[in-house]
């Protein structure tokens, strides 16, 4: 069963590691999230750095994993 966009839960964070496509998104000081780029990014071809501040959708089934959707300018 697919789950619809009204589970996901939306987070803000800041990327502090990037290998092979994963980064690793911290969402606060004790939570880091393994996440992937969504398809719109990937097709913009918009590049996400260390130290951007990004936000990323989660499942609520598991915190651990999600992708990112958006960049947040500064």
């Amino acid at each position: 069963m697919r789950e619809s966009k009204r589970d996901r839960i939306e987070l803000e964070g800041t990327v502090v590691d990037d290998a092979n496509g994963k980064f690793r998104v911290q969402i606060n000081e004790n939570h880091v999230v393994l996440a992937t780029l969504s398809g719109k990014i990937r097709q913009n071809s918009i590049r996400i750095l260390l130290g951007d501040t990004v936000s990323v959708e989660v499942s609520p089934y598991d915190m651990n994993m999600g992708r990112i959707i958006r960049r947040i300018r500064n």
